[in-house]
């Protein structure tokens, strides 16, 4: 696989992986009164809208799509939950999603870096949106903390 996909396989995987802890997050919270909650949701919303453009992108290329395993997401759902009953506040949720989408967003910047001659414009313009998307979500949630 050459280095253009591996980028469009990040932003899939990253924005995958951020979807399913969204949606386990959002359901365990369903029956709690958080003011995260809208803010969750939206930045859900834009994470399926990367995740489907990545998806269509691969597709047209003929390359196959590779999602995160099964234990990765196991792992992220029971950690989600254990930190969901020991603290629900705002702040605890923003404090772990941040966390969470700051390793993505270094794992983006550093593909960026190391792909950065070797990939077209096009996939490079898409990463760097991508990140900038990211640090857009960290600084909305950090009005929580």
């Amino acid at each position: 696989m050459n280095e253009n996909y591996e980028l469009l396989e990040h932003i899939y995987q990253d924005s995958e992986m951020a979807c399913f802890t969204l949606e386990q997050l959002l359901e365990d919270l369903k029956e709690k009164d958080n003011k995260i909650k809208r803010i969750l949701e939206d930045i859900l919303k834009e994470y399926r809208s990367w995740k489907k453009e990545a998806e269509e992108k691969l597709e047209s290329k003929n390359q196959e799509i590779k999602e995160k395993g099964t234990i990765s997401k196991m792992m992220a759902g029971m950690g989600i939950k254990k930190e969901v009953k020991e603290d629900n506040s705002d702040s605890s949720i923003a404090d772990m999603l941040i966390q969470g989408i700051s390793m993505g967003s270094l794992d983006t910047e550093k593909k960026i870096k190391s792909y950065d001659k070797e990939v077209d414009k096009e996939q490079l313009s898409l990463a760097k949106k991508f990140l900038k998307f990211q640090e857009k979500s960290i600084d909305q949630l950090k009005k929580y903390l």
